[in-house]
C-alpha cells in the first residue's frame, strides 16, 4: 500500500508521511530501536527486536506491495522520527474485517501532533483497504495516548489488567479500544 502526505507539525517544521520503502530499513530499524528504549509503554523492548536490518527490508517490502497492510513513517528534516501501521487481525472470513493499529514516535517529537497524524493517516489506510475495524492495545497508564486515541473516536472495549509484565514496573494494565470506519 502506498501513501504520502505533508503536515505542518506544532513547531512549525514539515513533517512527511510516507509508506516505508526497502531503502528506509535501516532508519525504520534504528527508530525502533530508539522509541522502544525510551518508554515502557510499548510492546517489546529494544533489545527484542526479532528483525535485522535485512530482515526489516523484506518486511517494508511485503508492506510496499500489499492491498491491505502498510507501515507509515513521519519524516522530519530528512530523519524517520517515528512509525506506524496496520495489520490484518487475520485472513480468514470472521475477522478479515479488522485490523491492528501500532505507532511509536521518537520521545523528542512527542507533543507536536505526529501522533494525531499517524492515527489518522493509519485510519484513512484502513477504510481505503476495506476494513470496518481498527483495533490497538494502550498500557492504562498511557495516559496521553488514550485522550488522543479517544479525542478521535476509539472506544474501550476491555481491559486486562496483567496485560503486559513491564521489566520496570511489574503487571501493566492493557486497555483495548476500538473504531468503527465503514
Amino acid at each position: 500500500m502506498k501513501y504520502s502526505k505533508k503536515i505542518v507539525l506544532k513547531n512549525n517544521k514539515e513533517c512527511l508521511l510516507r509508506n516505508a520503502v526497502a531503502s528506509d530499513a535501516q532508519q525504520v530499524y534504528d527508530i525502533f530501536n530508539l522509541t522502544h528504549s525510551q518508554t515502557d509503554f510499548l510492546l517489546s523492548y529494544s533489545d527484542e527486536n526479532s528483525f535485522d536490518v535485512e530482515q526489516e527490508q523484506l518486511f517494508l517490502i511485503d508492506k510496499e506491495n500489499s492491498v491491505n497492510e502498510i507501515e507509515i513513517c513521519a519524516i522530519v528534516d530528512g530523519r524517520i522520527v517515528g512509525t506506524a501501521g496496520i495489520e490484518a487481525i487475520g485472513k480468514k472470513d470472521k475477522v478479515k474485517h479488522r485490523a491492528e493499529f501500532g505507532i511509536s514516535i521518537e520521545k523528542s517529537f512527542w507533543g507536536m501532533g505526529i501522533g494525531r497524524a499517524l492515527t489518522m493517516t493509519c485510519i484513512e489506510c484502513a477504510k481505503t483497504a476495506g476494513y470496518v475495524q481498527l483495533e490497538l492495545n494502550v498500557v492504562s497508564d498511557n495516559y496521553r495516548a488514550i485522550s488522543l486515541y479517544k479525542s478521535i473516536g476509539f472506544s474501550e472495549y476491555g481491559r486486562n489488567p496483567k496485560g503486559f509484565f513491564s521489566r520496570h514496573a511489574g503487571w501493566q494494565e492493557v486497555v483495548l479500544m476500538r473504531i468503527e470506519i465503514a
